[in-house]
């Protein structure tokens, strides 16, 4: 797709001064002379050699370049999946444990509300609001050292975050109804075991499954906040690296970016498949 995309590498990096004989020499040192398919059949033979490639421009490895930045992606998803998590969890219990109350209702209002703003549009507003006109927090870049990273991660963190806490705590709390109407726990009930306790101990191992699913599969919805997020808060971080990489055409960064992330989307799956079978034994007698 990104061959399809209108441009030339060598035009961007030798700029508007190239001759026709520069540009020639560069395409055949970047191998871009030969036909695609050849192209993708080298890329794929240096893939099972663990060779990514090398950077158009920086010569550098694409590997070297891509797992670079891949910890910055990686600690921004945890972070906001974290606090959401950590928020988004209890809320959905306590709306199902005060189900059609005001409470609960207002907690549908809201968290509605979080899933339909999408994540680019609360990064613009928190950086105006909380970093330009408040200025209680960083507006751009990574930090350097512990505190001081986790300060410039809580914009974006709280960005990519907010979406996930609507659309967890709708699905706990439609998964705690269920599983609060269930017969074991209407026998605990009748045992005189108080609610907190049949929600903590008896519910809620059950109705957080879907959510550990949905984390799991959910983590190329995280990838493509993380692409707008990073560029809007000037992160270093895989997803301004492959904008960067598709505006300069620089199609080893991008190819070596797609597998990377794929690589990321089948393992957090599966990751959730384990936990989902350590969660419940019945899922766990089925593997």
């Amino acid at each position: 797709m990104i061959r399809a995309v209108p441009g030339d590498p060598a035009a961007v990096l030798l700029g508007p001064r190239a001759t026709t004989e520069m540009m020639a020499l560069l395409h055949q040192q970047m191998g871009l002379d030969k036909p695609l398919v050849v192209q993708i059949a080298i890329f794929f033979g240096g893939l099972l050699h663990g060779d990514l490639g090398f950077d158009v421009f920086s010569q550098r490895s694409v590997a070297d370049i891509v797992f670079q930045q891949l910890p910055y992606t990686i600690e921004l998803i945890l972070v906001s999946i974290f606090w959401a998590v950590v928020i988004a969890v209890p809320l959905g219990c306590y709306s199902a444990m005060r189900r059609n109350s005001l409470a609960d209702q207002m907690a549908g209002v809201v968290t509605v509300a979080t899933i339909a703003i999408p994540s680019f549009v609360v990064a613009v507003y928190a950086l105006m609001i909380f970093a330009v006109t408040l200025r209680w927090l960083p507006a751009v870049g990574a930090g350097n050292g512990f505190w001081d990273g986790l300060i410039h991660l809580i914009l974006p963190a709280f960005a990519i975050g907010i979406g996930w806490v609507g659309y967890i705590s709708r699905l706990v709390r439609a998964s705690m109804l269920e599983i609060l109407s269930e017969n074991h726990v209407r026998m605990a009930r009748s045992f005189g075991i108080s609610e907190g306790r049949i929600v903590a101990r008896y519910a809620l191992p059950l109705a957080i499954l879907p959510t550990v699913t949905i984390l799991g599969v959910g983590i190329g919805w995280l990838l493509s906040s993380a692409v707008f997020v990073e560029v809007v808060f000037a992160r270093p971080g895989i997803g301004a690296l492959i904008v960067n990489a598709v505006n300069t055409r620089n199609y080893p960064i991008v190819m070596g970016v797609v597998l990377v992330t794929t690589f990321l989307i089948v393992t957090a799956t599966t990751l959730s498949d384990l936990v989902n079978a350590f969660l419940d034994p019945r899922t766990r007698e089925k593997l």
